[in-house]
This record gives structure tokens, C-alpha cells and sequence, in this order.
């Protein structure tokens, strides 16, 4: 199997652990409040990436892979900044997700979720880059597909949709920051710093607005688990690890499927169903996110 099978392969099991990740979400909802799981799960998948960051540096053979990881110029003052902004916009992004999924389903949320992929590149536009005609294609897709997916038969919008909706909005922000600043700092660092400041932020309101019940935390244990170890630790280094191997064009094609995957978990696991108006706003907004992706993609490789 060649390096770049084994990247594909990688990339598409991350898809998969972020997509069914909505179903845990989903379910943490039943015992817990958004807060409370959101803090919980950013704690420990922080745990989780400080450990993997340990074993790092202590096992790699490459050791000048890892003492180059955090460049030389960046002090720690600038990178725990950055971890900090990154947290701020993560809090914003997961709580409203959220809250979202009290209302609306696992499958609907994954889907507006990853409009980030459609909001990214218009957040571009107003700092200057250049937005090619397929883009502006697929935003008229992912709005019709939106349409189809969140508005119901009675023409009224799904508190939950347009809660998950400005999640996607905090989630533009944060991947564009991201952008800024990852070739100056290690990916899995600043991600270990945004965990931690993300459930720290979370823990006054948790303590505030909803009741923390013990017993409740612990019969939610797997989804808390799920969410922070699989999703938040072991899929984004799976997804530092399968880039180096495969074409960036690809590797978010693959990325976009998770998507898919929440769609079909929610189907599945919980028994979601959707209609056949909403199937197709699926569809058409799984297109938009693909076309939005691929002129930028293409035009870096040049």
C-alpha cells in the first residue's frame, strides 16, 4: 500500500470519527447541559494532545522534527495568544453547536456545520482575496440546499438550524485565524492550548446557569469520552499525520464527507429520519462544499 493510500485511508477515518462525533453530541444533550459537555470534552481532549505532545518528544527518532515544531522566533507569550483567540472563537463555535443539537438533529447539524467550508472563502473576500465564479456557485447552492434543509413545511426556521448556523459563522473565523498563524506555530500545539482555554471558559457558565449532577456526567461518560479523546485528540492528529501524504485537493474532499457520516450515524444510531426535500438540500449543499474548495486548492499548487 503506498504512502498516499495509507493518507486517504487515514483522512477518511478522521471524516468518520468527526461525523459520528454528532452523535455523541447528540446524546450527551440527553443527560447533560451544552456547557457542561462542552467543558468536560475540550478538558480532555486537551489531556489527550498534552499526552500525545509528551510521548512526542520523548519517543520520535527525529528529534529536530520536534524542537523545530514551535519555530525559534515565536516566544511562548505569541503562541499562548494565539491558543487563546483560537480557544475564544472554538468556545463560540462548539457551545452554539451545542445548543443547537437540543433542538435539531445530528444529521441536520453536520451538514450546516460544515458551511464553514462555503463562509471561509467569503470571509476571504473581504480581506482581499480574489473569489472565483464557481465559488459564487456554490454559495447559491448551499443557500438553496440550506433552504431545503432547515425550513420546514410550514415555512418556519428550526430554532436549532439557526443556532448551529452562527456556530458555522465562529468556525469561519477560527479557521481563518488558524490560517494565519499555523506556519508559525505547531498545529498540535496551539489545538492543545484552544482545548484547555475552551473548557475553562466553558466552566463558569456551567457552574452558573445549569446543575451539575455527578451521576449524570458518569451515565454520559462514552459520548464525553468519544467527543473529547476520538474527536477532539485522535481525528485532528490523524489529520496532521494523512496530509503529509496526500493532495490537498483530496484530503478536503475526503474531510468534507464528514458531513456524510453524521448524516448517516444520525440515520442509523438514533433513528433520525429525514425527508425527501431535505435529502436533497443534503445533496445539494455536500456539492456546494466541494466546489467551494477546490479553485483555492488548485490554485495553491500552482
Amino acid at each position: 500500500m503506498t504512502q498516499n493510500m495509507k493518507g486517504n485511508i487515514l483522512l477518511l477515518l478522521t471524516a468518520f470519527i468527526w461525523g459520528c462525533a454528532f452523535v455523541a453530541q447528540r446524546t450527551g444533550m440527553e443527560y447533560i447541559g451544552p456547557l457542561t459537555f462542552n467543558g468536560i470534552r475540550s478538558i480532555v481532549g486537551g489531556v489527550t494532545l498534552l499526552v500525545f505532545l509528551f510521548f512526542r518528544s520523548r519517543f520520535l527518532k527525529n528529534k529536530t522534527d520536534v524542537e523545530n515544531s514551535v519555530r525559534k522566533n515565536v516566544s511562548w507569550k505569541y503562541t499562548l495568544l494565539c491558543g487563546a483567540v483560537c480557544g475564544i472563537c472554538l468556545f463560540a463555535g462548539t457551545t452554539l453547536q451545542q445548543m443547537g443539537m437540543v433542538y435539531t438533529t445530528a444529521g441536520k447539524a453536520g451538514f450546516i456545520t460544515a458551511l464553514y467550508i462555503i463562509l471561509v472563502p467569503l470571509l476571504g473576500l473581504l480581506l482581499g482575496k480574489k473569489i472565483h465564479a464557481i465559488v459564487w456557485f456554490g454559495v447559491i447552492l448551499a443557500i438553496v440546499g440550506l433552504y431545503l434543509l432547515c425550513v420546514g413545511e410550514d415555512f418556519t426556521v428550526n430554532k436549532g438550524d439557526m443556532l448551529v448556523l452562527l456556530c458555522s459563522v465562529a468556525f469561519t473565523f477560527h479557521i481563518t485565524f488558524v490560517d494565519k498563524v499555523s506556519q508559525k506555530i505547531d498545529g498540535v500545539v496551539i489545538s492543545c492550548i484552544q482545548l484547555f482555554v475552551c473548557g475553562l471558559i466553558s466552566l463558569p457558565g456551567m457552574l452558573l446557569t445549569e446543575t451539575i449532577d455527578l451521576d449524570l456526567i458518569l451515565q454520559c461518560a462514552i459520548p464525553i469520552l468519544y467527543a473529547g479523546v476520538l474527536s477532539c485528540g485522535v481525528a485532528y492528529t490523524l489529520q496532521i499525520v494523512a496530509q503529509k501524504y496526500t493532495e490537498p485537493t483530496v484530503a478536503s474532499m475526503i474531510m468534507s464527507l464528514e458531513s456524510v457520516f453524521a448524516l448517516l450515524s444520525g440515520m442509523i444510531i438514533l433513528k433520525e429520519k429525514i425527508s425527501m426535500l431535505e435529502m436533497l438540500g443534503c445533496v445539494l449543499m455536500f456539492i456546494a462544499i466541494i466546489l467551494a474548495q477546490l479553485p483555492e486548492k488548485k490554485n495553491e499548487k500552482k
